[in-house]
């Protein structure tokens, strides 16, 4: 029946994509309904924003991944078959069709917003490559999460803390980290994760420190460690490439333009603002804007943990994924993600 449910919604959104004749109707699939992001950024720009910059022109009929019923890691392989225009959605949910895309995301590279869009920035020449050749795709924009943070279920101090636990990892690079960490890497979906920390299946759980406040995780946390131990979730909006060739120029500039301007910058403009925040929420060390302030200890991560961070980045989680990706996916890194970041990865 559900998969009944879910054909039906992708029709009827394709569908009607193509029913107005004068204005072009888009079949957008947004990332999580029930997050900041889609609330604040995705759905007033499609809803409101682009038919009002476009002068009608451009309209949208938009859902969600979650709404449709389907996984994060279908909707870029859908958008590649045309079954809807846009998609958007976490990169790191489609790494399995793509290990070199596994590099946007890097556990620990950059501790602020700031470094987190100048990696990305440095990032989106790859980016651009692996989506028009993987995914049948162009990239319209690159937005954050707020960097995914640690909470247990359970005292801890540090990172060497960590080492044992079985956590529930946010990506293959974050889950390649915490093994080297001396950690297992858990794969739970993340509606599934409340259950998983109040049974013990996973000891701790990584996810955005606003997502776990909205999805109630300090309920069955007691440990809060705001490290961006599995980066900063960058949510990629993508449109299928034969329905951009079939826009107009005129078209085509406006939907680029106001991805950009009306979604992408807001999002990064808030994130670092938006962490705070969500620390506040979670720990009661400040005030929080969005509703009542919860009480999880707030452990800071040292100095000793940064650096040891970054030896396990350099000696063990970057070389990995060099490996893996093959070809000259790690200078192409090194050159320009490395460079902004400060990491230097040996390539061949």
């Amino acid at each position: 029946m559900n998969k009944i449910m879910t054909l039906s919604a992708i029709s009827m959104i394709a569908l009607s994509a193509g029913s107005a004749a004068q204005a072009e109707e888009l079949a957008v699939v947004g990332s999580w309904s029930g997050l900041p992001l889609h609330k604040q950024y995705e759905a007033p720009f499609w809803s409101e924003k682009l038919p009002e910059i476009s002068g009608g022109d451009l309209t949208a009929a938009l859902t969600t991944h979650d709404q449709m019923g389907i996984s994060g890691g279908d909707v870029f392989r859908l958008l590649s078959q045309g079954v809807f225009d846009v998609g958007m959605t976490v990169a790191d949910y489609a790494v399995s069709d793509s290990v070199a895309l596994e590099s946007l995301d890097v556990p620990l590279i950059a501790t602020d917003a700031a470094t987190a869009q100048k990696a990305v920035e440095a990032a989106r020449p790859m980016v651009n490559d692996i989506y028009r050749d993987v995914f049948n795709a162009k990239v319209l924009g690159i937005a954050p999460y707020p960097p995914q943070v640690v909470f247990c279920n359970g005292g801890i101090g540090s990172l060497d803390d960590l080492k044992g636990k079985k956590i529930r990892a946010s990506g293959r690079m974050t889950a390649k980290f915490l093994e080297a960490l001396g950690a297992e890497g858990v794969n739970v979906s993340f509606g599934e994760v409340p259950g998983a920390l109040q049974r013990g299946v996973v000891d701790c759980a990584i996810t955005g420190a606003g997502s776990g406040y909205n999805a109630g995780w300090w309920e069955v946390s007691t440990h809060l460690m705001p490290i961006p131990l599995g980066g900063w979730d960058p949510v990629v909006t993508a449109i299928n490439l034969d329905k951009w060739n079939a826009l107009s120029d005129e078209q085509k500039a406006t939907l680029e333009n106001g991805v950009k301007e009306h979604l992408e910058a807001p999002a990064w403009k808030t994130a670092q603002n938006a962490l705070e925040n969500d620390i506040a929420c979670l720990t009661g060390s400040g005030e929080c804007p969005y509703g009542d302030a919860r009480n999880l200890v707030l452990v800071e991560a040292s100095e000793a943990d940064h650096a040891k961070a970054k030896e396990v980045l350099i000696t063990e989680v970057l070389p990995d994924w060099a490996e893996r990706a093959g070809g000259d996916w790690a200078k192409r890194w090194s050159d320009s993600v490395g460079q902004v970041t400060g990491v230097k990865l040996e390539t061949n």
